[in-house]
């Protein structure tokens, strides 16, 4: 189980603007004081950081969204690749009605879909000289030339995921699940596709593909701007979740489609539609008879043939096809199979412009990295893909292809290469050689290229530098274009120590721990573990302190995270030793850590130990306070209690399917060791949850009840995973600090 929102992630969750807000200090004299107010105001310690960076097509401009902390002023902005001067491209009087903040969107549930998704605001044109703005369901057309916007639909259902057709003569969009169709000049509106009712989706994503397949679109232009291949979705045999909210005197019911653990998924199959007749005629692809494999990722090849991902539903077998668009007929002409562990689905796959190679990842040696592939350019669907080198090697993972010069044979990737707590920019020849690291500074980096790869923005967190946004070119110089703000050194934020730790078999475990400022003083030191302990996420990596963190060892607490084995960043025997359980290895491991720790730090105090998570974190805090006694006290923020309450694709992914390990989900099951809680447990949710569902702390409720357990309960009415706001997360973060300091001392 797992969520996008780790603990060691405080970036995200201290300050829901922003990944950027949390920030360092260079000073152990703080001037201001550091309070959760602070932390969960408006843009956060930091400052609110530029929103939905995009490139032009052309290369030639980076533009982004810059808002005051509070949202109330906004301007789209854009850097000149060649200079690096910024200047403002939309004005914020127009940008407040084309771009309005997603903060002010009052449903949680769409805020979430908003942000947790990342959802664009604006997109460019082919051409660079016209943008279309998403404002809240309907889309505008901006002209650069001119600065102005003309309302491009006004249905009065939302349009969605617009998309410029190649030549930029229309755009297309999603409406109620299906594809329409319109010109540039806003003559003509076309319906694609004419499925009726909320079952049968038409290039739209349901929850469960964007939220464990991370897909973000499910359709896409030919090359020669005629057809368009979208993923058809029928969820008729999907089962439902309900969502109240119980506010007003008469609650509401939102039914949630979401396949748990064995219920059936959406059946899924791709289709081809001519964008200029519009006449509703689809030309339907089958590449699978399996009605339970997922089509992750598909795309064009080049005019007339397309290309398709299958994943089998145990997620340990894919196929890549590739199909000819009018007849139907398909080649498989890759397979990568992973016995015994499973298949990572990512961006990394791409058609390199020469039209006779790919590029594709895999962790077929143990680690994850890139192969180059060939294939028959006049006549693709002729044989089997020609594996021609692994380009990249050795004991490191690549994280994602960031981009390609094609023209200079090169390929730019994020690797962990040398440290798996760091992130760096690398390049590689196309051949297989010179390679090089192209960013130094110890922390994470993150980096998003121009289309033609001799741009690229940098974003930049270390543990004790500032946080920063660059404009870069290829072998060139960097031009800043956003730094959050100095005063934040003024909180007087630290850098932890950083460890490393044995597991049982030998393997190292990385930790991180901050001491109090006084540690020497202080005498025996109580210890809050943060832990989240899941596939999705690390906590223990070179980038800032959570602030929360650094309230806490004020208080007189040391805070400590350790990666157990089955979190990522790391080679495959690592990752999979969690397969086909949630708990055992993950609590073991951070045992292990926790006694190696007390003997290097003989100041902390083994007798006062607490444990807190979110979501996964939460989970394992439930499991750790039902299968040890060494903490004596835990937070649970939205915690999965049984496996089988959380969606197929995430869970069946690492534990396979319930039919053939039902022994194993029992075991990963907290509910069942309830009557073993030892500690005093605070579990907090939101009801409006809709990825881990409120019912799990329902369950776990019952089964503590039944077990004559005491444990205190804070529930947040329609807040969704994040539990975000200012007024919530000031309220749950206050409560977190006050049981564990009554609990602690």
């Amino acid at each position: 189980m797992k969520t996008k929102i780790s603990i060691a992630a405080f970036a995200v969750l201290a300050f829901p603007s922003s990944l950027l807000a949390p920030l360092w200090a260079q000073t152990s004299s703080p001037v201001k004081p550091l309070t959760i107010e602070a932390i969960y105001a408006p843009g956060g310690l930091g400052g609110r950081s530029p929103e939905t960076m995009e490139w032009s097509p052309d290369g030639t401009k980076l533009s982004f969204v810059q808002r005051d902390d509070e949202g109330e002023h906004g301007e789209l902005w854009y850097v000149d690749a060649a200079t690096g001067e910024k200047k403002i491209l939309v004005s914020a009087a127009k940008l407040a009605s084309l771009a309005p903040d997603n903060n002010k969107v009052k449903d949680e549930r769409e805020k979430e879909r908003l942000t947790r998704y990342h959802v664009a605001a604006y997109l460019w044109d082919p051409d660079s000289k016209h943008l279309i703005f998403d404002s809240q369901g309907q889309l505008w057309l901006f002209d650069l030339a001119t600065s102005t916007a003309v309302q491009f639909t006004s249905a009065p259902d939302p349009s969605g995921d617009p998309k410029f057709s190649p030549d930029a003569r229309h755009v297309s969009y999603v409406r109620k699940h299906n594809l329409y169709v319109r010109p540039v000049s806003g003559d003509g509106e076309k319906q694609l596709t004419k499925d009726a009712g909320d079952d049968l989706f038409n290039g739209d994503i349901d929850w469960v593909y964007a939220e464990e397949l991370a897909v973000r679109s499910n359709y896409f232009w030919s090359p020669n701007s005629k057809d368009i291949v979208f993923l058809h979705m029928d969820e008729t045999k999907v089962p439902t979740y309900p969502i109240t909210n119980w506010i007003p005197t008469h609650p509401t019911v939102d039914e949630e489609k979401y396949p748990k653990v064995g219920d059936a998924n959406p059946v899924v199959k791709l289709g081809v539609v001519d964008a200029d007749k519009g006449n509703g005629k689809v030309r339907w692809i089958s590449l699978t008879s399996d009605e339970e494999a997922y089509i992750p990722r598909f795309g064009w090849v080049r005019d007339g043939v397309i290309w398709a991902e299958v994943l089998n539903r145990t997620q340990d077998k894919m196929d890549l096809f590739f199909v000819d668009a009018k007849s139907g007929k398909s080649t498989k002409v890759l397979t990568e199979a992973t016995p015994g562990a499973w298949i990572n689905v990512n961006d990394d796959f791409q058609i390199l412009k020469s039209g006779d190679r790919f590029l594709w990842s895999s962790w077929r040696d143990g680690h994850t990295h890139l192969y180059l592939y060939s294939f028959d350019k006049q006549n693709p669907l002729a044989a089997e893909a020609k594996l021609e080198s692994q380009l990249t090697k050795g004991d490191f993972e690549v994280m994602g292809v960031e981009g390609m010069d094609e023209a200079a044979g090169t390929v730019f990737f994020s690797s962990n290469k040398d440290d798996p707590r760091q992130r760096h920019l690398f390049s590689i020849k196309l051949d297989g050689t010179g390679l090089q690291q192209l960013t130094h500074d110890e922390g994470i980096y993150s980096s998003t290229f121009s289309q033609d790869g001799k741009h690229y923005e940098q974003t930049f967190l270390g543990p004790t530098t500032a946080p920063r946004m660059s404009l870069c070119a290829v072998g060139g110089a960097c031009a800043p274009v956003w730094q959050a703000r100095d005063e934040v050194a003024e909180y007087g934020l630290r850098a932890p120590k950083f460890l490393e730790f044995k597991a049982e078999d030998g393997t190292t475990l990385y930790g991180r721990l901050l001491l109090p400022p006084d540690a020497q003083v202080i005498g025996k030191i109580p210890l809050i573990v943060n832990i989240y302990g899941g596939p999705a996420g690390q906590t223990v990596l070179k980038e800032p302190t959570s602030p929360f963190d650094e309230i806490l060892t004020r208080k007189g607490f040391a805070i400590f995270s350790v990666d157990n084995r089955g979190t990522p960043g790391r080679d495959r025997k690592f990752q999979t030793a969690i397969r086909h359980e949630f708990g055992a290895i993950e609590l073991k491991d951070q045992l292990t850590a926790l006694d190696q720790l007390f003997a290097q730090y003989p100041q902390l105090d083994q007798d006062r130990i607490a444990i807190w998570g979110w979501s996964n974190g939460g989970s394992m805090t439930l499991y750790a306070m039902t299968h040890s006694e060494r903490f004596r006290a835990g937070v649970a923020v939205a915690p999965v209690t049984d496996q089988v309450n959380y969606d197929t694709i995430y869970t069946e992914r690492y534990m396979g399917l319930l039919k053939d390990d039902p022994t194993g989900y029992e075991g990963s099951d907290v509910t069942k060791g309830a009557a073993n809680l030892h500690g005093a447990l605070l579990l907090v949710h939101g009801t409006g949850d809709d990825n881990v569902h409120f019912q799990n702390s329902v369950q776990m409720i019952d089964a503590l009840i039944k077990a004559g357990k005491q444990f205190r309960l804070m529930i947040y009415p329609n807040k969704t995973h994040s539990i975000a706001g200012s007024d919530a997360r000031d309220h749950l973060f206050h409560m977190i600090e006050e049981h564990l300091e009554r609990e602690l001392k």
